[in-house]
């Protein structure tokens, strides 16, 4: 007959267990409310770009005049100096719809404040200064950085850090020791009436497991964003130039004179991507470069689904061939970001990312709430 110290040896947990169980219980607890505020924070910027469609209303239509003339470059500048002189544009945003409004991102730096202006394109008049940007702008901003500069920033890597090994550690605690069909219907579906100690428990393990996949994109991507050298090795392994795209290309020439943006900007838009709904240029690269640099696609707040890049020289109208390498490296980037924010296959993507979001923003409160159930839990006795 075997001794009770073998039999409390044999059903005791591996070194291997206690580990795995440590590593995913007590660095979650400690960074849980931190993880909780940033995937939150991530969850509520996902439908951001539907949100500003909304909030645009009426403003994103014009009626068309006959004549079809777009208003000059100049007139635009000077359409949103005599709307608020304070007002810096940093985005201009084109639709080939002629009944859409020009869409700008703009700056107001005595109030600190991100907006949406829309614009007439052939009367260079402001229909609409849309504030629900701004709100996005401070929940992306708490969601990188807490709002506290580099210190928050490296708070907010370090526990991303703590979400992806708690993610991967829940997968192997997850794991089934034997597959049988009781086990499976444990691991793949949640018992919906059972008391709130097994539904909670449940919601924990089996959302946990379906969102695992992409709540590690969402982590990594975000580790990707924040560590540059983890982005650089990102565009490297991807075949791209850790040199940025603007940097190769020339230098505004004041002797010359220019194509005009916004007729140039349509006519662009028309003929090198004929299927694509807008076009994307900005405002900083426009006044220090002698090209315009055109990005197409479904534009985003920090990314472009199905993008493509075009440049041109803005003074003969010319195409300018670059480097695929470069072009590579602003690819790589962009995806990384829309992969971050759920811009990758329409709406689907989106769904997925921000049901993700409220999975991972649930995990913490779960995961405690399994532990404080616990925790007071008297050892048996054998």
């Amino acid at each position: 007959m075997r001794s009770k110290s073998t039999i409390l040896k044999k059903k005791g947990k591996s070194t291997f267990s206690k580990v795995i169980a440590w590593l995913h219980l007590w660095p979650s607890i400690v960074s849980g409310i931190i993880l909780v505020f940033v995937c939150l924070t991530g969850t509520i910027i996902v439908y951001c770009d539907e949100i500003f469609d909304y909030t645009a209303g009426e403003s994103k239509y014009v009626e068309v005049p006959q004549n079809h003339k777009y208003a000059t470059y100049d007139e635009i500048v000077n359409g949103v100096k005599i709307y608020n002189p304070e007002i810096k544009v940093s985005e201009y945003v084109f639709f080939k719809d002629p009944k859409r409004s020009i869409r700008m991102r703009a700056f107001i730096p005595k109030e600190r404040k991100l907006i949406m202006l829309y614009m007439n394109p052939y009367t260079a008049e402001i229909i609409k200064q849309d504030n629900t940007i701004h709100f996005f702008f401070v929940m992306a901003h708490l969601h990188s950085s807490l709002l506290a500069g580099k210190i928050g920033g490296w708070i907010v890597a370090i526990s991303t850090i703590v979400f992806v090994i708690s993610t991967i550690t829940g997968l192997v605690l997850w794991w089934p020791k034997k597959w049988t069909k009781t086990t499976r219907k444990a691991s793949f579906t949640i018992k919906w009436k059972a008391k709130f100690k097994r539904f909670n428990y449940d919601l924990h393990n089996v959302y946990g497991f379906y969102s695992m996949l992409l709540c590690l994109v969402l982590s990594i991507t975000g580790l990707i964003i924040f560590f540059n050298p983890f982005m650089n090795f990102t565009i490297k392994v991807s075949g791209g130039d850790l040199s940025h795209l603007e940097k190769s290309l020339p230098k505004a020439d004041s002797t010359k004179v220019s194509k005009d943006l916004v007729p140039f900007a349509y006519k662009v838009l028309d003929k090198e991507f004929p299927d694509k709904k807008m076009v994307r240029i900005w405002e900083s690269a426009n006044r220090k470069n002698g090209a315009y640099l055109f990005t197409s696609g479904k534009v985003g707040l920090k990314s472009i689904e199905n993008a493509d890049i075009s440049i041109f020289d803005r003074y003969t109208g010319e195409k300018i061939n670059v480097n695929e390498k470069l072009i590579k490296h602003e690819s790589v980037e962009n995806v990384v970001w829309q992969l971050h924010m759920g811009q990758w296959f329409g709406q689907i993507g989106k769904l997925s990312t921000f049901l993700a979001g409220i999975v991972a923003t649930s995990l913490p409160i779960t995961g405690f709430l399994i532990w404080w159930g616990r925790r007071k839990k008297k050892p048996k006795t054998v």
